[in-house]
């Protein structure tokens, strides 16, 4: 296996030995069988140095071979990609300074080996029939579908509980924003609770990995959910994050954020930008993007020579038609149908408000 395999992260794992790929046929044959097996997926020069014996095969693999050859003790050496059988057979004797919390000989041997050689190693248990996957200093035992399946319907559904409080959030900053009073408080709610949403979407990422092919439908279901919400969060902090940060670095220190149990709002300032003392209650002006983007058949390049032109929302919020006229690219009748959007935008943001 080369050193790009041994960086494999948890989800590409997942996804080689997920529901509906060729390797998770072959590992579910094995499991229903109660033969127990032991495999590894690559075979670089640190897995010809624990490898001792076995049967040369050198054929294209199938789930249906590799059924009959987990029949012997020994173990199955595939290759990088998983579509080739290599060795049958084989015997495996790592280092055994590689310590090891597992008590069962195949298990053990698997996780000295996944340790030694950096390999992706397969421990399929006969008595408990659970499937282990190890890599390095990772391990992992893949759960039943029946579980991961009721985990990810729970996790759509706390989504969408959690989507319809972010919007209300939205719609309450969008107010604000309006009125030209929005706080870094009112900000740092918002945020809080689209990091939140960026935390469940997460979880339920994992478990659709696992799932494979079974988690279709609930991907569907996802992406429903999520549909412009994602858009949305983005464009709320380009409207407010520092002017010296960069859009996709802020995007990513959230993403890091979210992985966190708790988040302090001095954790989250800082992620956009704002590294020194910053009042609350203090207010803050958004640039226009989010607004702007609510305005039907309004490229993306006007709003930019706007934001640019006028600096933030109250500016363009105050402009008269002809100022906004003067901006390039935006003539009399898309100056009146700006002025317009937002004026109707508003009025029924007040309208879903009283409701």
């Amino acid at each position: 296996m080369s050193e790009k395999r041994a960086d494999k992260t948890k989800s590409e794992i997942l996804q080689l030995v997920s529901p509906g790929t060729p390797l998770r046929d072959g590992i579910d044959n094995v499991l229903r069988a109660n033969t127990g097996g032991l495999i590894v997926v690559g075979y670089n020069d640190k897995v010809k140095e624990v490898v001792e014996g076995g049967f040369k095969i050198e054929c294209p693999y199938s789930s249906s071979a590799l059924y009959e050859l987990a029949k012997m003790d020994g173990a199955i050496i595939l290759s990088e990609n998983a579509e080739k059988i290599l060795f049958a057979n084989a015997q495996l004797v790592p280092n055994t300074s590689y310590t090891s919390v597992e008590t069962g000989m195949r298990h053990r041997t698997a996780e000295r080996v996944a340790k030694e050689t950096k390999a992706l190693v397969i421990a399929i248990s006969q008595r408990r029939t659970i499937i282990t996957v190890y890599q390095g200093n990772f391990r992992y035992s893949l759960k039943d579908i029946g579980v991961i399946l009721t985990k990810a319907n729970q996790a759509v559904q706390t989504m969408e509980k959690y989507k319809t409080v972010l919007e209300q959030s939205i719609v309450g900053l969008s107010l604000l924003e309006f009125d030209d009073i929005v706080s870094y408080a009112d900000l740092l709610r918002v945020i809080h609770r689209f990091i939140m949403f960026l935390r469940i979407k997460n979880e339920l990422l994992s478990y659709l990995t696992e799932l494979g092919a079974e988690g279709r439908l609930i991907r569907l279901q996802m992406n429903e959910v999520i549909a412009s919400l994602e858009e949305e969060g983005e464009l709320i902090i380009r409207d407010y994050m520092h002017p010296t940060a960069d859009l996709k670095d802020v995007m990513g220190k959230l993403q890091e954020l979210s992985c966190q149990q708790f988040i302090e709002d001095a954790a989250i300032l800082k992620a956009i930008g704002y590294n020194g003392y910053v009042a609350v209650d203090e207010v803050i002006i958004p640039r226009g993007y989010r607004m702007l983007h609510k305005i039907p058949r309004l490229p993306a390049h006007i709003i930019e020579n706007l934001v640019q032109s006028f600096e933030n929302f109250t500016n363009i919020m105050d402009a008269t038609a002809e100022e906004l006229d003067d901006v390039e690219g935006i003539g009399e009748v898309r100056a009146k149908k700006i002025r317009e959007g937002l004026r109707g935008f508003r009025n029924h943001l007040q309208t879903e408000r009283a409701i």
